[in-house]
């Protein structure tokens, strides 16, 4: 069914992210049947839906390159709180073993509504555990009800603790079958068509979690199907250690030995990469997902995210998982990418346009979505509106630079021309809900804990 018209009228600011990084004042944005149809002062509103935009500043919704979903239901865990990433982890894998169907669904309509708060349009989801009958298509279902465009990727673990590995014997799989569903859910609901609602991608969790001839027979299928690779790279010390342990080089080698480098791959973290690593990916066009909150919060360090950018590799933002992040806010993550870069290089290092510019383009770079990351005519109309007449935005002298000045939650979210927030509030599904199922579900994880 053809959806009503929608003008977004005389917006103070349009931010568009295009290619000539054009910023608009008091303009019109008319969208139909999910695409930006014309941008321009004046537009005609006959036969739309009027959003009066003249407080606020308009983005494309922001993008998510990197996240865990089910892990909102194990935020702040006491035992792994102050503990390194393989502590963590350690800590963490015995609570996330008696996951099933309902939390991993739970879960992800908590963390996607979250990131629709914080302006995010679209979102890539990392899920490697599959206890008691989970399956992908529980955070698939979730997402389709909360509205995002989203890009679950079919994660995997398959060596355990009795043959080495990192997570518990229980939560591992055993290879073919973890390629045969693999398989199964790419067939089932990847769309590669412009303006796809999902794709699908295949992402074998950690180089310490499964075999290198499942890193190397997933990416073979993942080429075979027409999809998108993605894992976990040079996240600390401890991965750099393990790779060069256990396959006597740096992961950046063993990544590009096993096919994962290339536009169709992009990695979580990489804030271990090298200068040799960091030419590897610019000269093989390979994404990188910084999580920089996450890479504080467990210690892990300050990615060169300078270098990779002046390199020419493509970077997004991602949250990372709510357990290492305990949040999920991607425009608080935007924020604390450029402080970073300043911590590590200098006030200069990144301005509030080039940290926001990763976290909507680039995002979309990351993951394949030219339809995506920009307010530009034949874009999808993937909108955030940012209300900058309130406290936050108070005093402030420029309207656009939302990373510091604020506000630190949308007024409105579209997604495909489909209100997701409007006032600030969802309303594409019933959130409330959604938290008093989140709070039954953590209490009684928390009490067997």
């Amino acid at each position: 069914m053809t959806q009503t018209d929608i003008l977004i009228r005389n917006a103070r600011t349009v931010l568009t992210m295009d290619d000539a990084g054009a910023e608009l004042a008091n303009t019109d944005i008319r969208i139909r049947d999910g695409v930006i149809a014309g941008i321009g002062s004046g537009l005609d509103p006959a036969g739309a839906e009027v959003i009066d935009a003249a407080r606020h500043v308009v983005t494309p919704g922001l993008v998510n390159t990197h996240h865990h979903l089910y892990q909102t239901l194990t935020r702040a865990v006491p035992g792994g709180q102050d503990a390194l990433l393989f502590g963590w982890l350690k800590t963490l894998y015995p609570i996330w073993s008696r996951f099933g169907p309902e939390e991993i669904f739970v879960s992800a309509q908590i963390g996607l509504a979250e990131l629709a708060l914080s302006g995010c349009t679209l979102s890539s989801d990392h899920l490697y555990l599959y206890p008691n009958g989970a399956r992908l298509e529980d955070t698939i279902h979730a997402a389709a009800e909360v509205g995002l465009r989203f890009h679950p990727t079919r994660g995997a673990m398959s060596i355990g603790e009795s043959a080495g590995g990192l997570p518990p014997d229980a939560l591992v799989e055993r290879e073919a079958a973890i390629l045969e569903d693999c398989i199964r859910v790419i067939d089932a609901f990847h769309d590669p068509r412009e303006g796809a609602m999902v794709r699908v991608g295949v992402a074998p969790c950690s180089p310490f979690s499964v075999s290198r001839e499942l890193m190397r027979d997933a990416a073979l299928l993942a080429r075979d199907k027409g999809v998108m690779l993605h894992t976990h790279l040079a996240e600390n010390d401890e991965d750099i250690a393990y790779s060069e342990a256990q396959f006597g080089c740096r992961p950046g080698q063993y990544a590009e030995d096993l096919g994962w480098t290339g536009e169709d791959v992009w990695h979580a973290h990489c804030v271990k990469l090298d200068g040799a690593e960091i030419d590897l990916f610019a000269r093989s066009r390979t994404g990188v997902a910084h999580c920089p909150c996450s890479n504080c919060r467990l210690g892990s360090g300050i990615a060169p995210v300078r270098a990779m950018r002046d390199a020419g590799v493509r970077v997004g933002l991602g949250v990372d998982g709510s357990a290492s992040n305990d949040a999920g806010s991607l425009v608080g993550e935007a924020r604390q990418a450029m402080l970073l870069q300043r911590v590590a290089r200098g006030a200069d290092a990144m301005s509030a346009r080039e940290a926001l510019w990763i976290a909507t383009r680039g995002g979309a770079e990351v993951l394949g979505r030219a339809d995506c990351g920009q307010v530009a005519v034949g874009k999808r109309a993937d909108l955030a509106l940012w209300d900058v007449s309130g406290i936050e935005s108070a005093g402030s002298w420029d309207p656009a630079a939302l990373l510091l000045a604020g506000p630190t939650r949308v007024c409105h979210l579209l997604v495909e021309g489909r209100a997701v927030v409007r006032d600030g509030r969802i309303v594409s599904f019933d959130l409330e809900q959604a938290i008093r199922n989140q709070t039954r579900l953590a209490r009684a994880l928390a009490e067997r804990a």
